[in-house]
Parts: C-alpha cells; sequence; structure tokens
C-alpha cells in the first residue's frame, strides 16, 4: 500500500466514525457518508479522489449546528488529504 493509500485509508476511518456518531447532526452524517463513498471509488485516481472529497466536505465545515468535536475532527481530516498529491 502506497502513502497516499494509506492516507485515504486512514481518512475513510475518520469518515466511518463521523457517521456513526449519533451526537453529530444528520445533515452533516450525510455529507460524510457522501464523501466516503467518493473515497472508495477506486475506479478514480488517489489526488483526484482527495481533492473531491475536500470539496464536498467544505460544504459542511462551516455548518453553526456542527458540534466543537465534530469540527475539529473534519478539520482534521482535510489536513490529511490536502497532504495527497494529485497525480
Amino acid at each position: 500500500m502506497t502513502a497516499p493509500d494509506a492516507k485515504i485509508e486512514k481518512c475513510i476511518q475518520m469518515l466511518e466514525n463521523i457517521t456513526n456518531d449519533n451526537t453529530i447532526p444528520r445533515n452533516i452524517r450525510k455529507v460524510a457518508d457522501e464523501t466516503l463513498k467518493l473515497l472508495n471509488n477506486t475506479s478514480k485516481p488517489t489526488g483526484f479522489r482527495a481533492a473531491e472529497a475536500i470539496s464536498k466536505i467544505d460544504e459542511i465545515s462551516n455548518d453553526p449546528n456542527m458540534p466543537i468535536h465534530a469540527r475539529t475532527r473534519i478539520w482534521e481530516l482535510v489536513s490529511q488529504l490536502e497532504t495527497i498529491p494529485l497525480d
């Protein structure tokens, strides 16, 4: 497994934790689930999937209903995805 693939796997685990956390509002979990599907789409290059995921997550990153702990996880997730180079 290459380094970008390992980072994608870590991000997938983070998104799964977010989607399974009932303290996070439903609309945020829905976007996290959609982002999870983007990252799991192996037919696209790793860098492109990361860029799509960042774009999708950006939609919810400033949601005023997001709890602080969820916002911190989202920022950490984006930081991980930003380290993946475009191919």
